[in-house]
C-alpha cells in the first residue's frame, strides 16, 4: 500500500512535468499509453527535458536529489543538455529532529552525549540526504564535527530504489534513448554509491588515508579522525576553519593569490591520481575549503571523503600516456594506447579508430589552450571509444568526473588557467620516474621476497624434470631399435643446461637483490656464484 501510494505521488509529478514526452510512443504499448494518457491535462512542456527532469527529482525528495547529482556526474550516459541541467541540483535538505540526532548518537556510542562532550551543539551545522552534521566539544577541548546518518534512511532508500528499477526498465524499454542512457546500469550504480555512503567507518578510513598521503604536504589539508567515538552510524571528526572555495568575495578580501589556489588544485589532482592512486571522486565545492592564513600561498581543505576512486597500473600508465599523446596531437599513439590497454578489442582497425579520434580531437585543438577542457575532451575521447565497443570502466569514470569538477573550480578561481601547462611536467617527471632504472630496480626489489618464498620449491621441482627426463630416456632407449650416436639419456639433460644455467643466475641474481643495502662487500659469496656460474655455463655453449 505504502509503496501504491509513493507510486501515485511520483506519477502526479511524472504527469506535471510531462516526462512522459520522453517516450517512444511508436514503441510504448497501448496499456502503457491510457495509463500515462492524464499527462496531457498539464498541457504541452515548455520548459527544456533537462529542466523538467531536473524539477521532478527536486519534487521528489532528497534520494531522488541524490540520485540526480549522480546523473550530474555521467556524461559518459547522459546527454550535454540533462547533464547541464542536473549540474544545478543543490542538496539542500531540511534537517531531522535534533533531538532524534542526539538519541542516534548515544545508541551508537553507547554513552550519554553529556559523558562524551563538553558541549554539544543542538543546532545542526549542515544537512544533507543521507547524513546530519553537528558541532561539538569533547572533554579535552578538541572542537570536533558529529556526523550521524538520518534514521530509517536506508529503508527510505530501499523503496525508492526499488521504484528507481521499475522507471528504468520502463525507460530502457521504451524511451528513444533508451538503449543508450542504459538507465539500469546507472540505478545499480546509485544503489551502490548510496549504501556505501551509509557506512560512516567507511569514510572515516578514507579520510584516514588521504590524511596520511598528504601529510605534511603545504597542498591539501584533511580533518583528523576521532576514531574513540567513531563507527558505522557516527563520524567525529576535527572541525575545520576555512573559507568556503565559492565565496570569492571573502578570498579577495583576504588576498588570495587566485592563480597559485588554481594551480594547487590541478597539481593535488594529478597527485591523488598518479603517486597516491587514491583520489577525492566527490570533489564539488561543498567539500571544499580554502585555508587563507598565508594568503600567498593559500591550501585546500577538503572534507567527505565517502567517494574515493583508483586506477590500475596498468590505467595509471595509459592515462598518462594518452593525455601527452593527445596534446601533441598524435592521434595514431592515443588509438594504440586503447588498444594495447584492453579498453577497446584487439581487434579495432587501428587506422579507422586514429581518424576518429582525430576527428573529435582536432577542431578542439584551434581554440586557445587555456580553453581547452581536458575533462570535456576525455567525455568526447570516450564517446568515440564506446563506438568501437569500449565498455564503460567506472574507475574511468570517477577520474573523469573528478577532472570535470577541478576543472570548473579552477577556471572559477583563476579563468586564465592552462591546465595542460600545469599537467604535462607532472605527467612528464611521473613517467620518468616511474620507468626509471632506479625505480624498475626498486620495483624488482618488492617482488624478490615473493620469489624467494618458492625458493625452497625449485630443487624438488629441478629433481623431478630430471627424473623425468631420464625416464624418458630410459623408455626411448628400449623401444627405439635405429639409435642416433652417442649415449642417449645425455640428449634431454644437455637441453636442460641452458635452463638450469639460467635458473642459476635468476637465483642468485634474487638472493643479491634481497641482501643488498649499501656495498656489494655485503652480498653474500654464495648469490655471486650462482650468478657467475650461470653466466659462464651459458657463455660456453
Amino acid at each position: 500500500m505504502i509503496r501504491l501510494r509513493r507510486l501515485a505521488a511520483i506519477a502526479q509529478v511524472v504527469f506535471k512535468y510531462r516526462l512522459d514526452t520522453l517516450l517512444d510512443k511508436s514503441k510504448t504499448p497501448l496499456p502503457l499509453r491510457l495509463l500515462l494518457s492524464p499527462a496531457v491535462l498539464w498541457g504541452k512542456p515548455k520548459a527544456s527535458r533537462g529542466e523538467r527532469l531536473r524539477k521532478v527529482l527536486e519534487s521528489l525528495g532528497p534520494i531522488f536529489v541524490k540520485f540526480g547529482q549522480l546523473l550530474s556526474t555521467r556524461p559518459d550516459l547522459v546527454p550535454a543538455d540533462i547533464c547541464s541541467e542536473l549540474a544545478q541540483l543543490q542538496d539542500n535538505v531540511a534537517p531531522f529532529d535534533s533531538d532524534k540526532f542526539r538519541q542516534i548518537v548515544e545508541a551508537a556510542l553507547g554513552d550519554s552525549v553529556d559523558e562524551i562532550f563538553l558541549s554539544f551543539d543542538k543546532e545542526p551545522l549542515a544537512s544533507a540526504s543521507v547524513a546530519q552534521v553537528h558541532a561539538a566539544v569533547l572533554k579535552d577541548g578538541s572542537d570536533v564535527v558529529v556526523k550521524a546518518v538520518r534514521p530509517n534512511i536506508a529503508e527510505t532508500i530501499g523503496k525508492d530504489i526499488a521504484l528507481m528499477y521499475s522507471l528504468a526498465r520502463l525507460l530502457a524499454k521504451y524511451s528513444q534513448d533508451g538503449r543508450r542512457l542504459r538507465p539500469v546500469e546507472v540505478v545499480a550504480d546509485y544503489e551502490q554509491v548510496i549504501y556505501d555512503e551509509l557506512n560512516l567507518q567507511a569514510e572515516g578510513a578514507n579520510a584516514s588515508l588521504l590524511r596520511h598521503n598528504f601529510d605534511g604536504s603545504p597542498l591539501l589539508y584533511v580533518p583528523k579522525v576521532n576514531w574513540d567515538y567513531s563507527n558505522e552510524k557516527v563520524l567525529v571528526m576535527e572541525r575545520i576553519y576555512g573559507t568556503p572555495v565559492t565565496n570569492i568575495t571573502d578570498l579577495q578580501e583576504a588576498g588570495v593569490d587566485f592563480k597559485l589556489l588554481a594551480e594547487r588544485g590541478v597539481e593535488i589532482f594529478f597527485t591523488q591520481v598518479f603517486e597516491h592512486n587514491f583520489f577525492h571522486a566527490d570533489m564539488h565545492p561543498g567539500n571544499i575549503f580554502v585555508d587563507t592564513s598565508n594568503p600567498k600561498k593559500p591550501s585546500y581543505i577538503g572534507i567527505d571523503c565517502a567517494i574515493m576512486g583508483s586506477l590500475s597500473k596498468e590505467d595509471q600508465y595509459y592515462m598518462a600516456r594518452n593525455l601527452i599523446a593527445i596534446f601533441q596531437r598524435d592521434y595514431r599513439k592515443v588509438a594504440e594506447l586503447h588498444i594495447r590497454s584492453g579498453w577497446v578489442p584487439k581487434t579495432t582497425p587501428v587506422n579507422e579508430f586514429t581518424g576518429a579520434i582525430r576527428a573529435v580531437c582536432e577542431p578542439i585543438f584551434q581554440r586557445p589552450l587555456n580553453e581547452i577542457s581536458l575533462g570535456h575532451m576525455l567525455i568526447s575521447l570516450f564517446t568515440t571509444a564506446r563506438r568501437f565497443d569500449m565498455e564503460v570502466q567506472p574507475s574511468l569514470v570517477l577520474l573523469q568526473k573528478t577532472l570535470l569538477n577541478i576543472e570548473g573550480l579552477g577556471r572559477q578561481l583563476y579563468p586564465q588557467l592552462d591546465l595542460w601547462t600545469t599537467a604535462k611536467p607532472f605527467l612528464d617527471r611521473w613517467l620518468k620516474q616511474r620507468y626509471s632504472p632506479k625505480s624498475l630496480f626498486k620495483q624488482f626489489k618488492q617482488l624478490v621476497p615473493d620469489w624467494l618464498e618458492q625458493l625452497p620449491e625449485i630443487p624438488p621441482l629441478i629433481y623431478s624434470a630430471l627424473k623425468g627426463a631420464q625416464q624418458t630416456a630410459e623408455y626411448s632407449a628400449q623401444t627405439t631399435v635405429i639409435t642416433t650416436p652417442g649415449p642417449v639419456a645425455k640428449q634431454p639433460l644437455r637441453r636442460l643446461i641452458p635452463w638450469l644455467s639460467a635458473a642459476a643466475v635468476g637465483v642468485g641474481f634474487g638472493l643479491a637483490v634481497a641482501s643488498w643495502t649499501e656495498s656489494l662487500a655485503q652480498v653474500p659469496v654464495t648469490s655471486l656464484t650462482l650468478v657467475g656460474v650461470g653466466l659462464l655455463v651459458l657463455l660456453l655453449r
